[in-house]
């Protein structure tokens, strides 16, 4: 008797039509931000095409900023305006980040980030050796001459005013101290401070 030989037949798969739509209506290329002043100056900065170097998001630049803000100025011996330019904040976008996000996250800051944008701003001087100038000495700390201010707890500061020459015009060493103010005189060569507060101008 014959083998029966079963055969299956072939079907054909074709790409066919669904008739409904697989795409996600709710899907968007349009990015989402967060809500609140966050998300606000992201999307302000992503209009502008403004872009942090290092950290990820504009918000997180400015969030950083303003926490060393609290700290940071005043153990460095640097009014806030002062550091954020030092610091070489004010460069590029950052700048822009900054003036668009401080008033929104640390506003107290506002009118220190407008002065470092403008290059007009009050420096102070902590510790080193300053040459007596108005002008500006490459690579030397310079001090213009005037009343200065140094306040704050200051345990074994010492602070001195030389001549040019480096013999000792004027010096003191204070073992405890809450206030001490200064006068450099045009005629001065060099002041040093050592374990002193921030020396601000007397206004």
């Amino acid at each position: 008797m014959p083998a029966v030989v079963s055969e299956t037949p072939s079907v054909e798969v074709t790409d066919t039509e669904l008739p409904f739509s697989t795409e996600d209506p709710y899907a968007t290329e349009e990015p989402v931000y967060a809500a609140g002043p966050e998300g606000e100056i992201d999307e302000a900065a992503a209009e502008k095409g403004w872009e942090p170097e290092v950290y990820d998001s504009p918000s997180s630049l400015v969030t950083q900023v303003c926490s060393d803000l609290e700290s940071s100025p005043e153990e460095l011996g640097q009014s806030p305006a002062q550091w954020l330019v030092e610091g070489m904040h004010m460069e590029g976008d950052e700048k822009h980040i900054l003036l668009l996000g401080i008033p929104k996250l640390c506003p107290e800051y506002s009118s220190a980030v407008k002065a470092a944008a403008a290059g007009k701003y009050e420096r102070w001087f902590g510790d080193g050796t300053y040459v007596v100038t108005s002008k500006k000495v490459d690579g030397e700390q310079t001090i213009p001459p005037g009343t200065y201010r140094a306040e704050g707890k200051m345990d074994d500061c010492y602070w001195e005013r030389t001549a040019e020459s480096g013999e000792i015009i004027d010096n003191n060493f204070a073992t405890s101290a809450r206030k001490i103010t200064v006068t450099i005189r045009s005629s001065d060569g060099q002041f040093t401070s050592e374990r002193c507060a921030a020396w601000k101008p007397v206004k």
